[in-house]
């Protein structure tokens, strides 16, 4: 990397050499351009955004940057906060990661990590290279305990870093989750480099993957999962009864799950996460009575109660109050449109005034080249190398890695996800 600055500029000058080619009625075009958010156009809005009706109450105080309430099953929006103001996503970013690598990856193919996957900085399942992980397992790692590992593991199976994160911005655009962009597959930013223009997310385009992810049976069973059966070298003792493979339980962060401090019934699981920069963040789900509920929040100070202080919401007075937009339908993957649903419940989005970046028609040719591949390489150049709760009848344990035996250790750092504040609600 010593001749970076020499390799941004021979790779992208002569793209935006041709960029100042383009006739100045075409760059005129690529001028931001006010349009309706995706979701309906009180969506654009940065407050509170809620319309209650006749005997229902207004959504509790949350001490969040942004939040939202939907309804997967009609993807009506009930209630939110900035839904498309665009954050840090920390590690709520693993549930992109799953929902676009799912499909592609066999749960029972395997990969041996590399030592720079195994040493990743943040919170980690415990790998070693002497051995090979099931895909799915690595899901279940990703998913329960935040794996930043796990994340790079998967991203191995995929192809590669690059690979991977093409799979996961695709899968974004697919779902018009157009305030997303991935910079890493596990969530961790400053670590890498990464701020809020190079890496980020909104509350709505979070509720727009969550759904997604509910379809998807094998997403389902990775969250809602409460403990399972890591494998890793064999203890002496195991050595000792001839075992060529030792392991020990890995238990999910998800606080909401049964015999969690924060058991929420009909809890259906979800992502959450947390590094200084972003603060707390979570997406998940939760089904009562035929209705599924959709809650994520970004930028949060306290989580386990204000998620379930929104749900106990969201089901109490959801039916009474009048919907302020809609969660869209995916594009068209063969046609490359929206659906004939998505096209009636929004118009094309742009970001709503006062978030970060903004929505561009960039000129069709060089120009848009240009300005997509120089971004690209810049991220990709800037970017550096890169456990924990079960079904006890009582309490599930809490557990932060691999048993010391075993040599394992999650290191705190300020820009890691961290296995234990998050769900206590508490912040380094």
């Amino acid at each position: 990397m010593r001749n970076t600055p020499r390799a941004i500029t021979a790779l992208t000058a002569p793209l935006l050499a041709v960029s100042l080619a383009v006739p100045s009625t075409a760059l005129a075009a690529a001028r931001p351009v006010a349009r309706e958010p995706i979701g309906g156009p009180r969506l654009g809005e940065r407050g509170i955004v809620v319309d209650v009706g006749p005997g229902a109450k207004a959504p509790p105080k949350i001490a969040a940057g942004a939040y939202i309430v939907a309804d997967a099953g009609t993807g009506q929006v009930l209630a939110a906060k900035n839904p498309h103001g665009r954050f840090l996503p920390a590690s709520a970013l693993k549930m992109l990661t799953a929902v676009a690598l799912i499909p592609k990856l066999d749960p029972n193919a395997t990969v041996r990590p590399t030592r720079e996957t195994c040493e990743v900085e943040g919170s980690k399942v415990g790998m070693t290279p002497k051995l090979t992980y099931k895909v799915s397992d690595l899901f279940h790692a990703l998913l329960m305990v935040s794996g930043n590992d796990a994340a790079l593991a998967l991203a191995q199976a995929a192809g590669g870093v690059r690979a991977a994160l093409d799979s996961m911005n695709a899968e974004a655009r697919r779902l018009q989750a157009n305030d997303t962009l991935a910079g890493s597959t596990n969530g961790l930013d400053v670590d890498l480099g990464l701020t809020v223009k190079t890496q980020h997310t909104s509350v709505y385009d979070l509720a727009l993957i969550m759904r997604q992810g509910l379809k998807m049976p094998q997403l389902r069973a990775y969250i809602g999962k409460n403990h399972h059966y890591w494998p890793a070298p064999p203890t002496k003792e195991q050595r000792k009864k001839g075992k060529k493979i030792g392991g020990y339980p890995i238990y999910s962060h998800i606080r909401l799950l049964p015999g969690q401090r924060y058991e929420y019934p009909g809890a259906i699981g979800g992502k959450n996460g947390f590094t200084m920069a972003a603060g707390q963040t979570f997406v998940g789900a939760a089904e009562r009575n035929g209705r599924t509920l959709i809650v994520a929040l970004l930028r949060g100070e306290n989580l386990w109660p204000d998620v379930t202080k929104l749900l106990d919401w969201g089901f109490a007075y959801g039916p009474r109050v009048r919907p302020v937009g809609v969660l869209v339908e995916p594009v068209d993957a063969a046609a490359g449109e929206p659906s004939a649903a998505a096209s009636a419940a929004a118009s094309p989005h742009a970001a709503p005034a006062g978030s970060s970046g903004g929505g561009w028609l960039v000129p069709a040719g060089a120009a848009g080249g240009a300005v997509v591949l120089g971004g690209g390489l810049l991220l990709l150049l800037r970017r550096r190398r890169t456990a924990a709760a079960g079904p006890a009848p009582a309490r599930v344990p809490v557990q932060s890695g691999p048993p010391p035996q075993l040599g394992g250790h999650v290191r705190r750092v300020p820009g890691g996800d961290d296995p234990l504040n998050p769900s206590e609600g508490t912040r380094r």
